[in-house]
């Protein structure tokens, strides 16, 4: 079954980071990513830009309506994704729960709805 790790964490800690502490981190996702690769579990991820980059899309009464940012008014952000192949949601929490970012932030984990194909 697939699952989507939805990773939230608070953009302005990654400023308040010391240089050695970022680097240890991006080297600690560096494994974590070629771990599930190798166990077959990576499908796909991608760190995301900035919040500030997002622009939020609504259509109301047929009119396109666009707002910067994210809509939620949070500190935490949407920073990035990984999508995973897992037996069960236990165990896409055991992979989720190594995502480095879970340390210092939250993630998400939601199964995907898959369509049957037709």
């Amino acid at each position: 079954m697939k699952y989507l790790c939805l990773i939230y964490s608070d953009e302005s800690a990654w400023n308040t980071m010391s240089k050695a502490e970022g680097e240890t981190m991006m080297r600690e996702y560096g494994a974590f990513t070629e771990g599930i690769k190798k166990s077959g579990q990576w499908i796909a991820g991608h760190r995301l830009q900035p919040a500030a980059t997002a622009t939020t899309v609504r259509i109301r009464n047929g009119k396109l309506s666009t707002t910067d940012g994210p809509f939620a008014e949070t500190k935490e952000k949407l920073g990035g994704f990984y999508m995973i192949e897992a037996k069960d949601l236990n165990d896409a929490i055991q992979v989720a729960s190594r995502i480095p970012s879970a340390r210092v932030g939250s993630v998400e984990v939601r199964p995907v709805f898959e369509t049957p194909a037709a």
